[in-house]
């Protein structure tokens, strides 16, 4: 193996190393923060898997100049046709977390204005204690935070985000394994 050659190969695996793992923890993660409805989260996760996902044109890139043209070997055509795979399915996946974005960011906006007017002091001192409007006591009075906050938001998408991460995870893996055992 020549110097460039194995220049090549630490260029291809430092790429693989540095952008599939933060990449398969962004995608394997953002459900928990759809579930959560931390719109801050999910942006930061969106975005963090356009960087790492452009990122991985570099291993295949790399990978396919290490083959020098020699793609008649089963294991190199194998590997590289799932990690196109691999990169269609993460197109739907940063589809599906731009979408989860959004409609986090539509449901936080309709709960925003949606919130209980909080009554001055002296409007309920001026009452009798315990009561409020309509004669209903406190404890009876709807509760419109938890039970408001109980719909799902953006639940297809959680769902697909997380099938589709695994099986993402999982062609990593299989290409790692093709790899190694080929290589």
């Amino acid at each position: 193996m020549s110097t460039s050659d194995r220049i090549l190969l630490l260029l291809h695996i430092g790429f693989a190393i540095f952008t599939l793992g933060p990449l398969t923890a962004a995608t394997m993660s953002t459900p928990r923060y759809i579930r959560k409805r931390n719109v801050v989260v999910v942006r930061y996760l969106h975005r963090t898997t356009q960087i790492y996902g452009i990122g991985t044109l570099g291993i295949f890139l790399i990978g396919l100049g290490l083959a020098k043209g020699d793609l008649a070997e089963v294991w190199l055509t194998v590997s590289m046709t799932l990690f196109v795979v691999a990169l269609v399915l993460l197109l739907i996946v940063e589809r599906d977390q731009r979408k989860a974005v959004h409609l986090l960011e539509v449901a936080a906006a309709e709960a925003a204005p949606a919130a209980v007017p909080v009554r001055p002091a002296a409007a309920k001192e001026a009452e009798e204690p315990g009561e409020a409007e309509g004669g209903a006591t406190e404890a009876e009075a709807p509760a419109a935070g938890p039970a408001a906050e109980t719909g799902e938001i953006a639940q297809v998408e959680r769902g697909r985000l997380a099938a589709m991460s695994g099986v993402v995870a999982l062609i990593w893996l299989v290409i790692l394994a093709l790899m190694v055992w080929n290589g």
